[in-house]
């Protein structure tokens, strides 16, 4: 029903199932990881009414098991990343995990899914530096995309006197990928999604 992704590993397709209605994936070497995408696969949806809180859980100094909640998925939004580089340390918060034997192991953090009812998905506050997926983050990769391209393209500037005559090659103006370039900040910063339209 599940699938959970991290950056440069396998990804997992089996749940290892806890309770009827709760699922955990192991996360092994978990300092290394930044960000953890958990997704349905697309074979079984949720009952009508029904969705999935995602949580974190790390085991702390002691080998205690912390859980965090972090979003959740449902039928509607059937895939979410998370950001869990900033939450190797802190408080736990309440979860649906807490009556289960599930074992800790020191260097091993785990992923947990608990299918719950949608009203109670939306009275859930997760840990609020866990989102990534945010307009300003886009507008700032595109920012940075931007000044990249502009800088790259610039540095291969040469006036007319300098051009060596080849008709092979096409050559663009300066001045018109800065106009370009001026355009696009002009309009990501009006509306941050205008290329989608």
């Amino acid at each position: 029903m599940f699938g959970c992704l991290v950056a440069g590993r396998l990804v997992q397709t089996v749940a290892q199932q806890v309770a009827e209605d709760k699922f955990v994936f192991d996360l092994p070497d978990y300092d290394s990881i930044n960000h953890v995408v958990v997704f349905m696969l697309g074979t079984v949806p949720f009952p009508e009414g029904m969705g999935g809180s995602v949580y974190f859980c790390y085991p702390d100094e002691n080998g205690i098991a912390v859980w965090q909640l972090l979003g959740f998925v449902t039928n509607e939004k059937p895939s979410a990343i998370f950001k869990i580089s900033s939450l190797k340390s802190g408080k736990g918060s309440h979860h649906p995990f807490g009556a289960m034997n599930i074992p800790q192991t020191p260097s091993v953090a785990q992923i947990g899914i608990s299918v719950e009812l949608l009203e109670l998905l939306a009275q859930q506050t997760p840990v609020a530096s866990a989102a990534v997926s945010s307009v300003n983050s886009f507008t700032e990769f595109t920012q940075k995309m931007l000044d990249n391209f502009y800088n790259f393209a610039s540095s291969f500037a040469v006036t007319q006197a300098q051009m060596t005559p080849n008709p092979s090659e096409a050559f663009i103006p300066a001045n018109v990928v800065l106009k370009w370039y001026e355009n696009f900040q002009r309009r990501l910063t009006q509306n941050p999604l205008f290329w989608k339209t």
